[in-house]
């Protein structure tokens, strides 16, 4: 089990979400940094799907009363077990009674714990992933224990130690397509897209609202389908990027869309950072 000692400001079990229930009106869900959190199952040999927990800006506190492999990957918030300094992207062995902590930020606004076999918490409609109303919790807290599988022996053979992808981090460009409304924008509206934008301090799990704004002209239009990455244009010109807990439907212009990798850099950017779209 992992005993939550210190929830953090916003922790939570993810996976790789909720796949074919939009049509229920489910939203998707997940790791808001997928390409981080499968890669620390795929350095553990766990399945990329399995869950692991996601802890926004650190400042988070988990006690191991079992013994087990971790692998911490995303951002670094100079994590320590007991009192040695852990680095990313590398298992470590957990004994039972260890402390895992986490301290100041070098980078990124998400760092994902990935255990040996993956939280074992409950599955609802084929996902593990925390979303308010489908789960019967949305965020860890303290005192809560976490069930996972019996250590197993671990190969450490070709997955000792994986260096991070700068750009994931460092680059402010996300990788995006032209959405539905695309071509609905002139050429001035056009270029502005393309410019860069700050990120406000409006941005969650549902979605990132930037700062500067995009004149709109444009009449209402049916609500449609949106999913994860969609950037909406609102009326009053500012664009919202849609993330993992989205609604699955929108009435605002679907002027792009991230990729997915697109959709994982974005997760791991903060308040006050620019970003630009670089169109595909």
């Amino acid at each position: 089990m992992i005993k939550v000692l210190n929830a953090g400001i916003y922790s939570s079990i993810q996976d790789l979400g909720r796949l074919g229930f939009a049509k229920m009106g489910i939203p998707l869900s997940g790791a808001m940094d997928r390409f981080s959190s499968r890669l620390g199952n795929i350095i553990l040999k766990n399945r990329k799907s399995d869950a692991v927990i996601e802890v926004t800006f650190g400042m988070a506190k988990f006690e191991f009363t079992s013994n087990t492999f971790i692998c911490l990957t995303g951002g670094d918030f100079s994590p320590k077990l007991n009192d040695e300094f852990l680095e990313m992207q590398t298992v470590y062995e957990v004994k039972k009674g260890s402390i895992l902590s986490f301290g100041k930020r070098k980078y990124g606004a998400r760092i994902y714990i990935a255990v040996q076999g993956g939280i074992q918490s409950e599955t609802i409609l084929k996902s593990r992933s925390f979303f308010g109303g489908i789960t019967s919790k949305v965020l860890l807290e303290k005192g809560d224990e976490l069930p996972i599988l019996s250590q197993q022996p671990y190969d450490s053979r070709g997955f000792a130690k994986v260096k991070i992808v700068e750009e994931h981090f460092g680059s402010s460009e996300l990788e995006c397509f032209p959405g539905p409304e695309f071509d609905l924008l002139n050429q001035e509206q056009k270029k502005r897209l393309l410019e860069s934008f700050t990120i406000s301090e409006d941005n969650n799990r549902m979605g990132y609202r930037l700062s500067e704004t995009i004149e709109n002209n444009f009449p209402s239009i049916l609500t449609s389908a949106v999913l994860p990455g969609t950037v909406q244009l609102t009326p009053s010109g500012k664009l919202i990027v849609l993330m993992r807990d989205c609604q699955v439907t929108g009435g605002y212009p679907r002027v792009l869309q991230l990729s997915e990798y697109g959709i994982s850099s974005l997760g791991q950017k903060i308040s006050g950072e620019t970003i630009g779209f670089q169109l595909n």
